[in-house]
Order: structure tokens, then C-alpha cells, then sequence
């Protein structure tokens, strides 16, 4: 097996790693909530609450990891004049807004 170097990686914090898995792991318990609801015939209108609920959460998940991306990571390559990350930047913009 021959492997992938395009995987880059990005050192965080304790914090923002803690954070960040926090916002997760929330996501991750509302849908096992959905999951139940769903297994427990609840109502409809119920359900769609609840994935709005955890919408909202990976949303906010998004906007911060985003934002730690520009601080970061494409501030650090502008300095360094690595331009390719503002069209990256782009290109994940034009993804996640979709």
C-alpha cells in the first residue's frame, strides 16, 4: 500500500483540539438522540427540530475551524508567500457554501 503524501496536518493546541472535539462529540450525542427518536416513532416535526439542532452545531464546528484555518494557517503561507492557500481558502469556501 503505498502511502499519501497530500495528507497534510496541522498542529492545534490542547485547547482548541478540546474544544473542537467538544463541538463534536455534542453533534455526535444529538443524533444518536435523532437515531433514538426515529427507533421510538416520534413525531416528524420533533425530529426536523433536532436536525436543525445538530445543523446548527456542525455549522458552528465549521466557523470555528475556519477561522482558526485563516488566523493560522493562511496567514502563516500569505507571510511566507505561498499564494496557492488563498485559492485553497476559495475552493473550500466554494464547497462548504454550496
Amino acid at each position: 500500500m503505498k502511502t499519501c503524501e497530500c495528507v497534510r496536518h496541522k498542529k492545534r493546541t490542547e485547547a482548541e483540539k478540546k474544544d473542537l472535539l467538544v463541538r463534536l462529540k455534542k453533534a455526535e450525542g444529538q443524533i444518536r438522540g435523532i437515531e433514538k427518536m426515529i427507533e421510538d416513532d416520534l413525531y416528524c416535526p420533533d425530529i426536523l427540530i433536532q436536525v436543525s439542532a445538530v445543523t446548527s452545531a456542525l455549522n458552528s464546528f465549521n466557523k470555528q475551524l475556519l477561522a482558526a484555518h485563516i488566523k493560522g494557517c493562511v496567514a502563516e503561507d500569505i507571510k511566507a508567500g505561498k499564494e496557492e492557500s488563498v485559492d485553497e481558502l476559495v475552493h473550500v469556501l466554494q464547497k462548504l457554501m454550496r
